[in-house]
């Protein structure tokens, strides 16, 4: 359990009881840590430093239910909640949506049977989407492959059983709870296509509020980069940047590493999405840094919201594995920190959640505020898509030569 500044119980004050593996010195994000040991008044300057501001005010932290709270407390998840506010209009009514997003750990040891073990994980998360329920969220997106371990690291095919039709076991298990909480549901899987040879694909699948499958967005960009071995599984989809016009706004997935490549960002942003979620599975070697820095950009540089989820825990797997990267062999990708948050079109962002514990954040989020980014920074209107469309058409063909103008004295100077 943690304590109410997020900093895990006897975490620091005993030196007998190491911290929780995972958590900064016993806290449970770097916001919590500065928070717990900066003065208020430099707390709130570093928090507009890394926060931003929305509407020229610090973010709004906002209440939740006793329901969603005891519920947190029982099964030991980490809760947030804020609220982007967008300014008052003359011609439009404010267009608020509730928005969570939920990480976790896996629930049973790999070792386990394959059914125990996704039964086990879907048994971890309902307490999680009731939560949501009981906060009235609108969407609600789950992490990417949710029902399984990440196991693309051992390129064993034997978790290809996890696979599953888009109206499979999961999908039906989320269509009740949609349809409950009048909720739309997005709902990472390793998708198995009955129709097309058994193919499988990462997939998301977007459940309506009405319990309807209202489509699915296959994962567009594969890793090979260290442990990821991905493309053992699956390649990269094929159903384009499809936007999902639902109940309560215009939504796009940017499945994981999807993320590293700002043209998938822009043409979700090109097809009208509102909010982009980021479902993803990613560890702290490798992509940290990175993680508060692109989707937060991506929202900026898009004029639309942007809600990034990451599993948490360590995974260790039955058989070591190499992945030709010089390392030893090792039988765990390594720690997935969590972290989930929202970023804002406007340059805010939430805090992070628990780099070590599962967790529901929520946003109440205006989407005017979109449009009003857009009107203020004009970034499509000053795009130059022609010159982009160009450069990118001439890229394409064998005998490209980049533009490159050298300097006639170079040849000169290495001559002398």
């Amino acid at each position: 359990m943690a304590t109410s500044n997020g900093k895990a119980t006897q975490g620091e004050e005993s030196k007998k009881t190491p911290p929780p593996a995972g958590s900064i010195g016993g806290y449970e994000s770097l916001h919590r840590l500065l928070e717990a040991n900066l003065s208020p008044e430099l707390f709130q300057e570093a928090s507009r430093l890394l926060l931003g501001l929305n509407c020229a005010r610090p973010l709004e932290a906002v209440s939740l239910s006793e329901a969603t709270t005891t519920l947190a407390e029982t099964h030991n998840f980490d809760v947030q909640a804020f609220r982007f506010s967008a300014d008052r209009e003359f011609m439009r009514q404010p267009r608020v949506v509730r928005v969570g997003l939920i990480q976790n750990s896996i629930a049973v040891p790999t070792t386990c049977h394959f059914a125990d073990q996704k039964k086990a994980i879907m048994d971890k998360i309902k307490p999680i989407i009731d939560a949501a329920g009981a906060s009235g969220v609108n969407i609600l997106c789950l992490q990417e492959a949710w029902t399984m371990p990440f196991a693309f690291c051992t390129r064993e095919k034997r978790w290809c059983e996890f696979a599953e039709p888009v109206d499979g076991e999961s999908t039906q298990f989320l269509q009740e709870l949609a349809q409950k909480y009048n909720m739309v549901i997005v709902s990472p899987i390793l998708e198995r296509d009955v129709k097309h040879g058994e193919t499988i694909w990462n997939t998301a699948v977007i459940i309506g509020n009405n319990g309807n499958i209202i489509g699915i967005h296959r994962k567009n960009h594969i890793p090979r980069v260290g442990d990821f071995n991905e493309s053992t599984y699956y390649m990269e989809g094929n159903t384009g940047h499809p936007v999902f016009e639902t109940a309560y706004g215009k939504i796009g997935v940017n499945i994981c590493y999807g993320r590293h490549h700002p043209l998938n960002w822009l043409a979700f942003g090109l097809n009208g999405a509102e909010i982009v979620f980021n479902p993803s599975a990613t560890v702290g070697e490798l992509s940290e840094p990175m993680w508060p820095v692109e989707a937060r950009n991506a929202a900026i540089a898009n004029s639309y919201f942007v809600g990034s989820i990451n599993r948490v825990g360590t995974e260790v797997f039955p058989n070591p594995f190499t992945s030709g990267d010089g390392k030893p062999q090792h039988a765990d990708f390594g720690h997935f920190y969590g972290s989930s948050h929202f970023s804002a079109p406007d340059a805010s962002c939430t805090p992070s959640l628990s780099r070590y514990r599962g967790g529901l954040i929520i946003s109440d989020m205006d989407l005017n505020l979109c449009r009003q980014i857009k009107d203020k920074w004009a970034f499509r209107m000053t795009a130059r898509y022609e010159m982009y469309a160009s450069l990118l058409s001439e890229y394409l063909k064998p005998d490209f030569q980049p533009q490159v103008i050298s300097d006639p004295l170079i040849n000169k100077r290495a001559q002398n």
